[in-house]
């Protein structure tokens, strides 16, 4: 299996391109992310998370700082299970210990 690779590129960037593709409507999105060297599906998400950023149409998307929010969250939510979890075996062990 091929191993996928993802590569970051920064904001300004990301807003740089997008601005281009719509300020260029004589070229495709295709020439220009080729021209960026990105591929045309990362230069297609962009424009379209920008329009939804930007208020359009959302269909249950969600925008740049409700995604951020959701991975913080996540991360959150690890976090403390596993804390739970630490919390649940020391419980158990020390319950243990007492009963000895």
């Amino acid at each position: 299996m091929a191993q996928h690779s993802s590569k970051r590129y920064p904001t300004e960037f990301k807003r740089d391109a997008v601005e281009l593709v719509r300020s260029s409507p004589d070229h495709t999105v295709a020439q220009i992310a080729e021209a960026l060297g990105v591929t045309a599906q990362s230069l297609r998400s962009w424009v379209a998370q920008a329009g939804i950023d930007a208020g359009g149409d959302r269909g249950g998307a969600l925008t740049t700082p409700e995604r951020e929010e959701l991975r913080r969250l996540r991360r959150e939510v690890a976090e403390l299970r596993k804390e739970k979890e630490i919390l649940r075996k020391a419980a158990a062990y020390f319950a243990a210990e007492t009963t000895r």
